[in-house]
């Protein structure tokens, strides 16, 4: 598995912003998104789903900025529901980022991720944790620099907070607060351990960062079990599938993702032409 960490700080980026986040809107009945966000100058947030279900809602990913996780608690007063389910499509902090501010305010909830955030903990994450700390040695007294860094800080800081209640180990049907959906895990594909959700009822299938626009992200990906993982999305009869980040796209535009993905690998191999490489590319 690739192991390349880059702190965008380390380029002269901030970490942490204070820009309020949108609500979320409707996508289809009982289900809403709230937009991440690419953003000159601090990290970004993936997108969260959110599933109205029987029992309360379904929060699909928490983002990482306080704004971004505030938005999501409000949409829930709102609508005098409760978080009854947190579901994590993966370990990386623009998605686990807000669990502890969800699960201080549901303490209630449960989580359901896959356990490779244990590996995580041990490796990637323990790195970063190395860096954020030379860069706030670097940033000496001065508190505005200090104050992005030790943002991130306190979100691995959580530790426990992050992590899983429920370990999805196997794909296959599951009911989160009374709602009926398919839970996918894929091995070794974007990190360690990807899951992805698929809601029959209205065919939409949330598949994290298995798909990521406007490119996929390979700083801990495994090329071989990714593909396979695409190829698994495929199979769902799904009619709209929420990336990790960027906009809902339909079957023919995963299908042209798709397509530009393996030819990427193909290239990257040498079995692939830099005409072919470049034919299958979203516009």
């Amino acid at each position: 598995m690739i192991r390349v960490l880059v702190v965008a700080a380390a380029l002269g980026l901030g970490l942490a912003g204070a820009s309020a986040a949108a609500e979320p809107l409707s996508i289809a009945p009982h289900t809403f998104l709230l937009r991440g966000h690419f953003e000159s100058g601090r990290q970004p947030d993936g997108n969260s789903v959110v599933l109205v279900a029987p029992q309360g809602l379904v929060v699909v990913d928490t983002g990482r900025h306080p704004a971004h996780t505030q938005a999501l608690l409000d949409f829930a007063l709102e609508r005098g529901q409760p978080v009854a389910a947190i579901g994590n499509t993966h370990w990386p902090l623009h998605d686990i980022g807000g669990n502890p501010r969800v699960r201080a305010a549901y303490p209630e909830a449960r989580v359901h991720a896959s356990d490779a955030i244990e590996g995580a903990m041990g490796g990637f994450l323990a790195n970063y944790r190395r860096q954020l700390q030379q860069l706030l040695r670097e940033a000496g007294d001065d508190a505005g620099k200090r104050a992005p860094f030790e943002a991130e800080l306190a979100i691995l800081d959580a530790g426990p907070a992050l992590a899983p209640d429920r370990v999805v180990k196997d794909s296959g049907p599951v009911a989160l607060a009374g709602l009926a959906l398919h839970l996918g895990l894929a091995r070794r594909a974007a990190t360690a351990g990807d899951v992805w959700l698929y809601d029959a009822s209205t065919r939409i299938l949330i598949a994290g960062d298995l798909v990521t626009l406007p490119a996929p992200f390979f700083d801990t990906a495994c090329a071989s079990g990714w593909s396979a993982a695409m190829a698994e999305l495929e199979a769902v009869p799904f009619e709209t599938l929420v990336p990790g980040h960027g906009a809902p796209m339909g079957r023919a535009a995963f299908g042209r993702y798709r397509a530009a993905f393996g030819q990427l690998l193909d290239c990257a191999a040498g079995d692939a032409s830099a005409t072919h490489a470049t034919s299958g590319t979203i516009e």
